[in-house]
Order: structure tokens, then sequence, then C-alpha cells
């Protein structure tokens, strides 16, 4: 509760971090893509505050939200090496960062700010199945709100559009309805 909080990559997944983040009790959600189209769908899940990070300084906005020391947490999920780097120069010590984006097979890592900031990081490349599903229920049942998070509905037969909007990149969670 109350920690700041930095998502590096606004897709389908970071998105839908923000609500949760909020919804948990995160004080500050910040929110960072290269993508104007997503970053607007991140405003409108409440995001405390988007940075363009081709166009806007981060650390400009970590003092406009009065955050003086760093994230408590971060999300990596970009798969960016340069967002991966922002974020740990950006951390408070002790802070936890979870990394889902697939970065490029090497992408350097500056170990000294891992070691310096005793940062904990944590690979996700999959899902506790049932856990996740009840949680998100509970939630659901509290009244989060993930409907912005969906932009687009097309019926099953028109697939090949429906991807062709997610590659793009000017959507967020793309739906196939097949009718009943």
């Amino acid at each position: 509760m109350g920690e700041d909080v930095l998502i590096t990559g606004a897709g389908p997944i970071g998105l839908l971090s923000i609500p949760i983040c909020k919804h948990v009790g995160a004080r500050n959600v910040i929110v960072t893509d290269s993508n104007t189209y997503r970053l607007k769908i991140a405003q409108k899940l409440c995001a405390d505050k988007i940075v363009n990070i081709s166009t806007q300084d981060i650390l400009k906005i970590m003092r406009t939200q009065n955050i003086k020391e760093g994230f408590d947490v971060g999300l990596e999920m970009s798969g960016n090496s340069s967002a991966l780097e922002i974020m740990l120069q950006n951390m408070n010590h002790g802070g936890h960062i979870a990394l889902l984006g697939i970065p490029p097979q090497l992408t350097p890592v500056n170990w000294h700010l891992v070691i310096f900031k005793g940062l904990t990081l944590k690979g996700i490349y999959g899902r506790k199945i049932f856990e996740t599903w009840y949680k998100m229920i509970a939630m659901l049942q509290t009244g989060i709100n993930l409907s912005p998070i969906i932009t687009h509905h097309f019926p099953a037969h028109q697939f090949k559009q429906g991807f062709a909007v997610m590659n793009s990149g000017q959507s967020g969670k793309v739906i196939l309805d097949w009718p009943t």
C-alpha cells in the first residue's frame, strides 16, 4: 500500500497493470511508452502520470509527483533495453522489479545499480492460473474498471482485421466475438 510504481510499456498487459496497481493502493502509478495512442488509454485507466519517453524527462515527472527517492515497484512490460535501464536508475533502495517484457537476447544490465540498491528482480513468464483468476475475480467484484483496455471488437470471422489492428500498435485489447 502506498508504493510508487513505474510501468514501462503501455501494451495490453502494461495497461492492465494500471488499474490493478491503483486498486491495491499504489500511491503513484507512472507509465512510460513512446506510443501516444496507448498512453492515452493509460490516462483513461487513471495512471497518475504518463510519460512519452521519447519527448519527456522522467525525472521531471517524478518531481511533480513528489517521488524523491525513486520507485518502490517496477513493472517492466516493454522488453525495451533502454526502458529497463531507466527503471534501474530510478528505483528506490530495496525496490522490487517484475520483468515481463522480452528484451533482445543480449541486453546489458547495470549490475551495480541492482546490487548497490538492493533490488529484487523477478522474471515472469507465465502465471499461476487459478490463483490469478481468483484474485482478478475478487478485484472485479470490488469494482475494478477494465473497460478502457478493450478498444476493439470484431466478429470471429474478421480475425485478420483484429490481428492487423493489434499489430498496428493502435489498440489495447482486441476481442473476437463468436456467435452464440
